[in-house]
């Protein structure tokens, strides 16, 4: 494991995490992880063992995430779809990689259904975990536990306290055990609520609808049965919208089924490449 930082012409910086266990002689693709909100990179330590022997895996912390920078109000940041997602592209190209497989999980679904529309010669595939394709007033106001609004919860109740009360919510967490609702929550303290909250604000306007019908690339579809953010039948309708698309149902108890179902995640995601490895078009 290698931890890198990324500095963007427009000032900010990208955390990303670098893991391989690849025969050093051998040629291999790469996979971009882009963890959902709330999250880091290291929420997905435990893909590396099935992956990385196969394949480079860059593990990619999102704007005011883990260890990326936030933004200040006042220096002029464009917080827009265009500059998170070029963002993206510049993370690639300082890393000199021409393609990914762009494995976005929750709201980042959405990034790597954006980015695979408006840059299709970066993307090999595109997997999504969980992942809305915009989110409704409802799924905002469950989000905000009863204040105005939910970025406004961020910053009130701060990064700890937002996601102390997010895993104590239904359908959401991958697990009861204590020790992991604790290490949850601790992992998702490590990001400052500010940079939290001005992220939300940039989700509550996010819509991966209007791109849909560009992508061209494979798309791999792996949908929680039971989550508070997203339904079956709307992972359905996405099925239905693009044509390289296929889904897989992943049972669960709920949303976050990259770690409560991951050893089934990670087969579709192998099989899903071998396919590919199989049959390039």
């Amino acid at each position: 494991m290698r931890r890198q930082t990324i500095q963007h012409p427009n000032g900010q910086s990208t955390a990303v995490v670098h893991d391989s266990y690849v025969d050093p002689w051998k040629p291999a693709e790469t996979i971009l992880v882009q963890h959902g909100f709330g999250r880091t990179a290291e929420h997905f330590y435990h893909w590396i063992p099935a992956l990385a022997h196969k394949y480079h895996i860059v593990r990619r912390e999102l704007r005011g995430h883990g260890g990326s920078s936030t933004p200040k109000q006042d220096d002029g940041y464009d917080f827009s779809t265009t500059t998170i997602i070029d963002e993206i592209r510049d993370t690639l190209d300082q890393l000199g990689l021409q393609k990914v497989h762009f494995l976005g999980e929750s709201t980042s679904g959405m990034l790597a259904e954006i980015f695979a529309a408006t840059y299709p010669e970066r993307v090999s595939s595109i997997m999504i975990c969980s992942s809305p394709t915009y989110l409704p007033e409802a799924g905002q106001k469950f989000l905000a536990f009863g204040l105005p609004s939910w970025p406004e919860a961020c910053r009130q109740l701060g990064s700890w306290g937002w996601a102390e009360r997010l895993a104590a919510a239904p359908g959401t967490l991958a697990s009861d055990d204590p020790a992991y609702k604790q290490w949850w929550i601790d992992r998702v303290a490590e990001s400052d609520g500010e940079g939290l909250a001005r992220y939300a604000e940039f989700l509550c306007q996010l819509d991966s609808r209007p791109y849909l019908d560009r992508i061209r690339t494979p798309m791999l579809i792996l949908a929680p049965t039971n989550s508070a953010m997203m339904t079956v039948e709307a992972m359905k309708d996405l099925e239905a919208q693009v044509a390289t698309a296929q889904l897989q149902l992943i049972e669960s108890r709920g949303h976050e089924i990259y770690c409560e179902a991951a050893e089934q995640c990670q087969a579709a995601v192998l099989k899903f490449l071998e396919g590919l490895e199989q049959h390039p078009k």
